[in-house]
């Protein structure tokens, strides 16, 4: 397995890479959207234009003197060196970083830290809005009334694969079709699929607890909810902890706000999603599922520079359950790793058993069969990026 500083760490300017693509299409699309949604001051939009041209054709500029964490990011923002990364361009620091302090300055730009009525104010909010009461979460919710008719372990599989999938997910095809296998074998579009080892680690009645950092709000949250309480409900799991973003990040990222959303989405529903959004209510009442917002998950680090008081909370979990593309970057770095190189190995580090449900979104993959590559190679489509693949990964 290569070691960390055989792999190369991913930058920005790398000339028809998704990172770059990021940085150059993106972010400035995004600052875009943001002003549109907001009727922003002219504080707002000078400040919304400084960082437009900073990621364009500018350099990253440290946080205001006073800002609350400038300390923390000039720390975040040394290289192995001791050199910053401030004065740099964007394009010439790890991508990691850059995409994170992008979404740092954005929320500084409108305000959403300074004293004044825009404090708290979430950039994201009218888009994870728009998800959440859309007609597709109506026939999601809809949707899970189909379950009461199937195994516990059927279920456990719809949730999971729907978990994975995300806003991807059609779960009323799913329920409807059986389209999560259930006779062992394995959905064509997984490029690795350890969830046999997952429900190993999960037994009914061994009173477990889980943990799950989640992704996204919205039409994602809602099924990482639902598979937490089928996970309580089933007693696979006796607690669980939900950790989410302590501020908006990286636009559409889960924060506490989201839950109570997306809580109050389910509970307003009919037929089998009321009661699960009743039992996720109850079993917040009773402590046996807790929400966390611990402040590393807006850091701009991988997993393995996660600080002591994280790491003893993840190591009392029977197993960490890992959301999404960003937090697989994280978790196994977000470098040009040998796609064959052992999952295991990368995540050897992490403090307890660990699992991965990740839509492919970015460039990192670590854990295929050589044979599962030569075909995803050979196929000639972008498959590390377009969404269209998916993975479950775990170890003991």
């Amino acid at each position: 397995m290569p070691a960390a500083d055989d792999a190369p760490v991913i930058l920005g300017n790398e000339p028809g890479s998704f990172a770059r693509g990021v940085l150059t299409d993106r972010h400035p699309a995004l600052i875009q959207q943001v002003r549109d949604a907001f009727p922003c001051t002219p504080v707002q939009h000078r400040a919304l234009d400084a960082l437009l041209r900073s990621v364009t054709d500018g350099v990253i500029e440290p946080l205001a003197p006073d800002a609350h964490d400038r300390a923390q990011w000039e720390i975040w923002g040394r290289d192995s060196a001791g050199g910053s990364w401030f004065g740099r361009s964007w394009f010439d620091v790890p991508f990691l970083w850059s995409e994170s302090y992008f979404y740092r300055v954005l929320l500084d730009a409108m305000g959403h830290f300074t004293d004044g009525p825009w404090r708290g104010v979430d950039p994201f909010a009218p888009f994870k809005d728009a998800e959440l009461r859309g007609t597709a979460v109506d026939d999601e919710l809809a949707a899970l009334d189909g379950l009461a008719g199937r195994s516990a372990d059927e279920q456990a599989l719809a949730l999971a694969h729907a978990s994975l999938w995300g806003n991807r997910a059609d779960l009323s095809f799913r329920i409807a079709s059986g389209a999560a296998p259930t006779d062992g074998g394995t959905d064509p579009r997984l490029v690795a699929d350890d969830g046999p080892l997952l429900w190993s680690l999960l037994p009914v009645g061994a009173a477990s607890t889980v943990h799950l950092i989640a992704d996204n709000a919205g039409r994602e949250l809602i099924p990482d909810l639902v598979l937490l309480d089928h996970l309580l409900h089933t007693e696979r799991a006796s607690r669980a902890v939900l950790h989410v973003k302590p501020y908006p990040y990286y636009v559409s990222d889960a924060t506490m706000t989201d839950v109570i959303d997306s809580l109050r989405r389910l509970g307003a529903a009919s037929g089998y999603a009321a009661e699960i959004g009743k039992r996720l209510w109850s079993a917040m009442a009773a402590g046996r599922l807790a929400v966390r917002a611990h402040g590393f998950f807006r850091a701009p680090l991988p997993y393995s520079a996660m600080p002591d008081d994280l790491r003893q909370d993840l190591a009392g979990a029977t197993v960490t359950i890992l959301k999404g593309d960003l937090n697989y970057r994280r978790l196994v770095g977000d470098r040009y790793w040998a796609p064959t190189s052992s999952f295991a190995g990368r995540t050897a580090y992490f403090p307890g058993p660990v699992a991965a449900l990740r839509t492919l979104k970015s460039d990192v993959i670590v854990g295929l069969d050589a044979h599962v590559l030569d075909g995803l190679e050979a196929s000639g489509k972008p498959w590390r990026t377009s969404g269209t693949h998916g993975l479950v990964q775990a170890r003991r």
